[in-house]
């Protein structure tokens, strides 16, 4: 509260506001001359707590970087806890490529639903299709490569098997009824 009163002293009745208009546009570009040092180069240019954080995590160990291999040969990093599941694997990668996106065309809208549904990701040629599982149980760790590839069997089975699983136990009931 004092700052607030000092600014009011020095500026008369609007300074308040012009010496938080002054404090923020220092932290501005206090922020872009960070973000232009070479070796904050994984930082987003508006980074959020929790990339922060991550980063953070990554430079103490207890984080890794996994590297994402897209079909069209492009790649980019993601960076997630060791503690990590295949579900925070892909909302990394979410993160990473609407960020990209974002800043290469502005908004753009990608269906991940879309995604997920006919796409997945493997290790070693292992699908990742348990979204519970930790990455360090299916063997990924620091510098480990992941790639999407096409998976379009689980989705018309799991389409296939709901409607089984409906018509048998429909068909089961009509049949206890005639015996």
């Amino acid at each position: 509260m004092e700052s607030g009163n000092n600014g009011e002293q020095h500026g008369g009745g609007g300074g308040g506001y012009n010496s938080e208009n002054m404090k923020r546009a220092r932290l501005n570009s206090m922020l872009a001359a960070l973000l232009d040092d070479p070796l904050l180069s994984d930082v987003p240019k508006k980074p959020s707590l929790s990339d922060v954080d991550t980063l953070i995590h990554l430079e103490l160990g207890s984080a890794m970087r996994i590297t994402v291999l897209k079909l069209d040969g492009a790649s980019f990093d993601a960076v997630v806890l060791n503690s990590a599941t295949v579900k925070d694997l892909k909302l990394a990668i979410k993160r990473k490529v609407n960020d990209l996106e974002q800043s290469k065309m502005g908004h753009r809208h990608i269906s991940w639903r879309h995604v997920w549904a006919n796409y997945c990701l493997t290790y070693h040629n292992e699908k990742l299709m348990e979204d519970g599982a930790k990455l360090q149980d299916c063997g990924i760790r620091n510098n480990s490569q992941v790639q999407f590839m096409p998976c379009i069997t689980s989705r018309l089975s799991r389409k296939h098997s709901k409607r089984r699983k409906h018509r048998f136990f429909h068909g089961l009931n009509k049949f206890q009824k005639i015996s």
